[in-house]
């Protein structure tokens, strides 16, 4: 008979689990956290050089409650899905003002942490506290879903219900913050999505799926609907010292906080934007060639309309929520994705 689940998970962990991510030197209740928004929806390797230059500018709660939001966003820029961003700084100021800045260490204190759900709460109090904690995160829902050959899409109620209870049973007294690790590493680097390494898996004596030859039909996938194309234009305006001017976006919606260019409906109403900004038209205006961004409800077409605005009269020259954005000297404000890809052209 095998040894029990846990046994086998975190002797595999003892032998080959990660050991020396940025957040494991160091595993307060902070940092830990940092790290477990940081890793909703991202890989490990990407997230690494972010946690490093986050926990650098803002080292402890305090700090990164101190902050103004484009601080944070900038330190955000690349990392995408910025909401975990803005709810990542309102969390930092809630603990500072309602817990002395001291996180709170149960699962109902946590999870009334903006963008801290039931996994993200439960990896704190293992990793940070050592409590027995359950996570249900991607890695671990493969891991599972494919041990007990669970059928159906985890985002379904039935099927989340029914891996949220198989991890619980599964979570032992000791070591959980091992524990917690060795199955986000499992799943990471072994059960990963295309071809596991089965004939390595501490597990696959008595995995269902491994029995059955088909692993890769678990988790069940999200039903594939196509999705919508939007289209846009950026007016992408230079003065004559070359600065490029930006606005802050409204703090909900796409990009939410983060500074953009200003979107026109069409090409054509780049002269009329610019009278409205400036007073002046522009010198000369070039549409670029459309490029593609893609959200996770739909794509958007993105056609830039660069205008030269050589001597901005009396409008609007830098106010709340609208600057003209330095090249050379550039200042820190959260920026999104595709306003990094023309900057970065403008260059």
């Amino acid at each position: 008979m095998p040894k029990p689940f846990h046994n086998r998970v975190l002797a595999w962990f003892d032998r080959h689990g990660r050991k020396n991510l940025p957040w494991q030197r160091d595993t307060s209740p902070y940092r830990v956290w940092v790290s477990e928004i940081m890793l909703q929806q991202t890989q490990v390797k990407t997230v690494i050089p972010y946690f490093e230059r986050f926990t650098q500018a803002f080292p402890d709660v305090r700090a990164l409650a101190r902050a103004s939001e484009d601080e944070v966003l900038h330190h955000w820029t690349g990392l995408g899905y910025y909401a975990r961003a803005r709810n990542l700084h309102r969390a930092a100021q809630m603990v500072v003002a309602e817990y002395d800045s001291e996180f709170p260490a149960d699962l109902e204190g946590l999870e009334a942490l903006p963008g801290v759900g039931r996994s993200t709460a439960g990896a704190i109090l293992s990793i940070a506290f050592g409590q027995r904690a359950s996570i249900l995160d991607g890695n671990v829902k493969r891991v599972l879903a494919r041990y007990h050959r669970v059928a159906g899409w985890p985002g379904q109620s039935a099927v989340h219900k029914q891996l949220w209870e198989i991890a619980e049973q599964y979570t032992p007294r000791r070591r959980c913050a091992d524990y917690t690790q060795a199955m986000m590493d499992l799943g990471a680097t072994l059960c990963t999505r295309s071809r596991p390494a089965c004939d390595l898996c501490p597990l696959q004596q008595d995995c269902a799926a491994h029995a059955a030859g088909d692993p890769q039909a678990y988790p069940g996938k999200k039903p594939k609907k196509a999705l919508p194309v939007r289209a846009t234009h950026f007016l992408v305006a230079r003065n004559a010292a070359g600065d490029v001017w930006l606005e802050k976006r409204p703090g909900s919606g796409i990009w939410g906080g983060l500074w953009c260019f200003p979107e026109l409906a069409a090409a054509q109403d780049c002269s009329a934007r610019c009278l409205d900004l400036w007073g002046v038209e522009p010198h000369s205006v070039d549409a670029w060639e459309a490029f593609r961004h893609t959200f996770s409800h739909y794509h958007l077409d993105i056609t830039p309309v660069v205008a030269q605005v050589n001597n901005p009269g009396g409008g609007v020259m830098e106010a709340s929520g609208q600057l003209w954005y330095n090249l050379r000297d550039a200042p820190s404000v959260g920026l999104a994705a595709p306003v990094v890809t023309l900057l970065n052209r403008l260059k």
